[in-house]
């Protein structure tokens, strides 16, 4: 088998106004993610993680935020997409660990339903998705409550 590793990593600011949409869920808070499409920063480091361990340059690329096809588009639609540049060369996913920084909401309540939503896309079992959350202890924007930022890593292989 050849394995092959990428890191992932977006920032989103929050705002007034929009949705909070992480790892593929609608979470109720009185802010969201502000970005081009849905802005859901744990989907778009996972994406840049494969795209990464694939060699395939990184989400911007694929997925610009001066197209207007992406305004508002469902990150969960990017990851499929990401998902079919990774088959057409041969890679499988092995498994996904990410972690979410932010103040608030909670995230600990919602990983097992991230976990429902990613796995399938991904083509795993929900115990291959680890997604994990901290605070950044008030310091900074994420402390602040200003913004978002998700990091993941991503193993593929061939057989």
């Amino acid at each position: 088998m050849k394995f092959r590793i990428g890191f992932g990593f977006d920032v989103h600011p929050l705002g007034e106004g929009r949705e909070l949409w992480l790892g593929g869920i609608r979470l109720k808070f009185d802010k969201g993610c502000v970005g081009h499409s849905d802005a859901d920063v744990l989907l778009h480091a996972i994406c840049d993680a494969l795209l990464g361990a694939a060699n395939l340059r990184d989400i911007g690329f694929h997925f610009p935020n001066t197209d207007e096809r992406y305004r508002g588009a469902d990150s969960k639609l990017l990851l499929k997409e990401v998902m079919r540049l990774l088959a057409e060369q041969n890679y499988k996913v092995g498994n996904i660990d990410a972690t979410l920084s932010l103040e608030a909401p909670k995230i600990n309540p919602h990983i097992t339903a991230m976990q429902e939503v990613i796995a399938p896309i991904l083509g795993v079992s929900v115990n291959e998705v680890s997604i994990k959350a901290t605070t950044n202890e008030k310091l900074g924007y994420i402390g602040r409550g200003e913004g978002v930022n998700a990091y993941a890593v991503a193993l593929i292989y061939k057989d």
